[in-house]
């Protein structure tokens, strides 16, 4: 599938951030440390009055002073939704939006009064993302340096930024909002309610989470388990880029024992001048990173769009690569080159396509070559490629003896959808299985194959939720494992954009054919080798009302319900549950519906997505939940998977719970268990 590096925080400000100088405490009962802040910021000392008007509810502009044709007092607004739809989540009535007066394109800057810093300071902002040309900043009135600066997130919802400012703390200041964007798109900034003290890090009884870029240390400054640990919302064992923007997992392979996981990646938070990252696991659950497998075309100039896109890999006398290169200026866009992994690890890419035409159908276009055999005893390699035309999406199939001479055998597959992306074919069960990406999910398909024809028997989607770009792969353990983008299709709510990064990838997970013949997926086994510590049991048999049952971040929820025996008409898990916010997770006993609810769970996409389950003769219903500061899967006993992003705004927001309205539910056990870093 298709799709500049963020300076690195002022070491002494990180030090001062995330050093030994400072009292660590537990917001979870994971080993797995977060800074909590309440008490180590020394809030009451240093502490002065903000800007004036900082929350501007005061008349126009009062109090700041704007240059340039951005900002004027028609800036303020008091729209409480964007696109007549989502909120924008202001403090009080008014805010400042970057966009209201004349659109994205104006430049200029907006600059508060003076006033004396304290030892921290807080803000919401909105807007585009752009580091050098979109950023509120700290400044000091000495001299005019900006000392802390931080972009939006392409997003007009506001989320709030945390400042360590005890560095200047007592110095003269002023906030500035610097806007030197000239692009159609994102090309403005917002910022409501700078607070200073105490109330910059307080919601009445509640801390806020601490985001911003200026928090996040620098990357080779300690080891990557403790630069993981830094960020409330960065996944401890779902892969991602420390710094920088990834989608699609590709080229998903075991050699020798040896996992290897790539993905699309690129240096900044935004997709552009696609590379692949490159990572390896000995148990595809444990991470380590390692150097960029295929850079980008050019991959000096952060504003190209062309890139290495998808594909696949083979071990034929070592590893190989088929993957997509995009050239947006040349007459095909769309090729499918080479790479090979020499001995020291590093990948030779060949100069001329592979496969350097388009085939019939495929207007729409022609990527992510996936390579498979029909019988793994044969020589003849065959691959299957996206593509599409109108309003059909089309799967090609080519074969080849070596990896770089393919011919043409036809449409192997299509239907409704326009693109059909990512494909995976592969037998399992006694049938033969192809997966896609279309309309925003991971579609799946369930049939026969004769050699160069499928034929669909039944289909699917592989998860209800956030889950795209999936590929698969067999080990040598004869598993079919699969792992996904976690991705946010239809809204910007990408909420670690503002420390730097975006995308993470799905734990891998083992794909089965259930007892109705329909794909399904469940975790792997081997991701209980991240459990620290005991399981906190609620014992067996009837529950009913509220049952505490934990509080962590960083772990997993299992149960089996019997529902034979069970009188409750419903039952819900509360995850990341505070007075202020949750998510509901909900099962319907008489529709047998699960349904996941992250409409109130913080900064995150708002949804409702379920799902009916299919029940086995035994009735018993079986629940697992994994969830990793800002990732929540569900799975069930019949291979159904629910996926979400969640970005709680508080600390507190760690509290998993069972709610039982009425009646009783027979639970033959329910285990809460916390889990470790996968970078350990």
């Amino acid at each position: 599938m298709r799709t500049r590096q963020v300076p690195s925080a002022n070491s002494k400000l990180v030090r001062m951030l995330t050093g030994s100088a400072w009292k660590m405490s537990l917001v979870n009962i994971s080993n797995v440390e977060t800074i909590s802040v309440r008490d180590d910021f020394d809030c009451h000392s240093n502490s002065n009055a903000g800007p004036l008007n900082p929350d501007f509810e005061e008349p126009g502009l009062a109090g700041w002073t704007a240059t340039g044709s951005t900002f004027a007092s028609a800036s303020v607004t008091t729209a409480t939704t964007f696109w007549n739809e989502f909120p924008f989540n202001q403090h009080g009535n008014q805010h400042m939006w970057g966009y209201a007066l004349a659109g994205d394109p104006p430049i200029g800057e907006l600059r508060s009064s003076t006033f004396q810093a304290s030892n921290v300071l807080s803000f919401l902002v909105g807007g585009g993302y752009d580091p050098d040309n979109l950023w509120i900043g700290l400044a000091l009135s000495n001299g005019d340096q900006v000392v802390l600066k931080q972009t939006g997130l392409n997003d007009e919802a506001y989320v709030r930024i945390i400042w360590d400012t005890r560095p200047w703390a007592g110095q003269d200041v002023y906030i500035l909002v610097h806007d030197s964007s000239t692009a159609d798109s994102w090309g403005h900034i917002n910022l409501d309610d700078v607070r200073t003290g105490c109330d910059a890090l307080q919601d009445g009884p509640l801390t806020f989470n601490i985001v911003g870029q200026a928090n996040q240390p620098a990357d080779g400054s300690r080891s990557d388990a403790d630069l993981y640990a830094v960020d409330p919302y960065r996944p401890q064992f779902h892969y991602t880029p420390y710094q920088g923007w990834i989608n699609d997992p590709c080229g998903l392979i075991e050699i020798n024992g040896d996992y290897q996981l790539f993905n699309q990646f690129a240096p900044q938070a935004v997709a552009t001048a696609i590379s692949w990252s490159h990572a390896h696991s000995s148990d595809a659950v444990h991470w380590r990173r390692l150097p960029i497998a295929l850079p980008a075309p050019d991959p000096q100039n952060p504003s190209d769009t062309s890139g290495r896109w998808t594909g696949s890999s083979a071990d034929f006398d070592g590893l190989k690569i088929l993957f997509t290169e995009f050239q947006p200026n040349d007459p095909i866009q769309q090729v499918v080159r080479y790479a090979q992994q020499d001995p020291d690890g590093h990948f030779e890419i060949s100069q001329d396509p592979v496969i350097g035409t388009l085939p019939p159908n495929a207007t729409n276009g022609f990527r992510d070559p996936k390579i498979f055999k029909d019988d793994p005893n044969s020589n003849t390699w065959k691959v299957v490629v996206g593509s599409g035309s109108g309003d059909v999406g089309n799967i090609q199939l080519y074969q080849s003896q070596d990896l770089q001479n393919w011919d043409y055998i036809g449409i192997m597959a299509s239907g409704d959808g326009g693109m059909w992306e990512c494909p995976n074919f592969f037998p399992l069960g006694g049938k033969w299985v192809l997966f896609y990406g279309s309309n925003g999910q991971s579609q799946w398909r369930v049939g026969t194959y004769d050699g160069t024809t499928f034929t669909t028997e039944r289909s699917g989607v592989l998860d209800v939720g956030n889950i795209y770009a999936a590929q698969m792969f067999e080990d040598s353990a004869g598993r079919f494992l699969v792992m996904g983008w976690i991705y946010n299709f239809g809204t910007y709510k990408w909420t670690t954009r503002l420390n730097g990064y975006v995308g993470a990838t799905s734990i891998t997970r083992q794909l089965f054919i259930n007892d109705n013949g329909d794909l399904g997926t469940l975790p792997i086994d081997d991701i209980r080798r991240l459990q620290h510590g005991s399981a906190t049991s609620m014992g067996s048999g009837p529950l009913s009302g509220s049952q505490h049952i934990g509080s962590t971040t960083t772990g997993r929820l299992q149960s089996h319900i019997d529902l034979d025996s069970t009188t409750a008409p419903s039952f819900a898990f509360n995850l990341f549950s505070s007075t202020a916010e949750t998510v509901v997770l909900t099962f319907d006993v008489a529709s047998l519906t699960l349904s996941l609810d992250t409409t109130n769970a913080g900064y995150g996409q708002p949804g409702v997505w379920s799902k009916v389950i299919s029940m086995p003769s035994t009735n018993i219903l079986s629940i697992d939940v994994l969830f990793d500061r800002s990732i929540i899967e569900v799975f069930t006993h019949d291979g159904s998977a629910f996926t979400a992003n969640v970005y709680p705004r508080y600390q507190q927001s760690s509290e998993i719970s069972l709610s039982i309205p009425s009646g009783r539910v027979n639970f033959h056990d329910l285990q809460l268990r916390q889990y470790d870093s996968s970078w350990k």
